[in-house]
Order: structure tokens, then C-alpha cells, then sequence
């Protein structure tokens, strides 16, 4: 008989060519902040998810051809503390850029949120008239994270949360002369 050490077990090599095993499995050590990896908080970011922004459009649910439409929505801060793996992981999410789609094929992104009238910072003009027209938002985020109250460190991946639709629709108009 030999005997020999396995996965935290001592074990006896039988003469029959089977093995006995005594004891128990060797516990593995706690992990250490080293050992979280940017996967590990990547994939609790997106169990807990990311603000999606509402669009907000002016002058409303219609505009007109030619007419600058004014996009804006309201970001709110992100900050949260989950347990990971036995650590405090503090989380932060900053965005850092936004991309519209305007709902007819098109869209632009800007590192700004914009603004309602009288700002024009993010504005759109719709080229035909359309019905049901679905713009949106999505936010692209930074994240920054801390193990334990350590130091802040950078996700090195964004992170996309895509915004709710809303209606828009857009008319033609036309002048008409009238006598004064």
C-alpha cells in the first residue's frame, strides 16, 4: 500500500488498484481583494443594472419638418454598496456619453444630457413628416469601484443602459398668406 495526499484527503493506493481516501477536503483560504477580478464586479454591475434615462422632447409629442427638436433627459446619480464575494464593494456610475436615436434611422451621441428650451445643446431636425416615431436615449456609463473602502479604481469597460421609447410624431406645415 502507498499512500498519498489529494485534494486535501490522505488516501491509500489498495493492491486491488482502488483507492481509499481518509479525512476532509482541505478548505480553501478566504479570497483576497486581489483576487476579485474586474468580471466579478462587471457581472454584479449588471445583476443590479444601470439607470435607463426617460427622453424628453420639445416642443412635445409633435414637431414640425425643419423645426429643431430639442432632446434632453435627466440623469440621477448611481452610487451603490453590495457584498461581493465576502468584500464591501462600493459603486459608482458616472455616464459619459449619450447616444440619441431620433426614431427615423438616424442618431448622434454628445457627453451631455442637454437641456430643455431655451437651450438647444441636443437638437434634431426631421427632414419628411412621419407618424409614431419612437426616439430614445441610451446612456453609455463609467464605473469606478472600491474594495473594503480602498482606493477608487476604473471599470475599463462601459457599460450601456438603453432608455424607454417615446412618441413623437411630425407634420408638415405650410404658410398660408392672408390678407391683413
Amino acid at each position: 500500500m502507498k499512500m498519498n495526499a489529494w485534494g486535501g484527503f490522505a488516501c491509500l493506493d489498495l493492491a486491488d488498484g482502488t483507492m481509499q481516501c481518509f479525512g476532509q477536503p482541505a478548505i480553501p483560504p478566504p479570497a483576497t481583494p486581489d483576487e476579485l477580478t474586474s468580471g466579478d464586479i462587471l457581472s454584479a454591475i449588471k445583476q443590479i443594472g444601470l439607470p435607463s434615462l426617460k427622453i424628453n422632447i420639445q416642443p412635445g409629442n409633435e414637431t414640425l419638418v425643419n423645426l429643431d427638436t430639442i432632446f434632453y433627459a435627466r440623469p440621477q446619480p448611481f452610487r451603490r454598496s453590495v457584498d461581493l464575494l465576502g468584500f464591501d464593494i462600493d459603486l459608482v456610475a458616472t455616464p459619459v456619453r449619450y447616444t440619441w436615436h431620433h426614431g427615423d434611422g438616424t442618431s448622434h451621441a454628445t457627453s451631455g444630457p442637454g437641456r430643455p428650451y431655451p437651450s438647444k445643446d441636443v437638437v434634431h431636425r426631421y427632414a419628411k413628416s412621419a407618424k409614431n416615431l419612437r426616439p430614445r436615449v441610451d446612456v453609455t456609463y463609467g464605473v469606478r469601484f472600491r474594495v473594503d473602502g480602498g482606493a477608487w479604481q476604473d471599470l475599463s469597460q462601459t457599460l450601456q443602459a438603453s432608455g424607454p421609447t417615446g412618441d413623437l410624431d411630425v407634420k408638415d406645415a405650410t404658410p398660408v398668406l392672408t390678407s391683413g
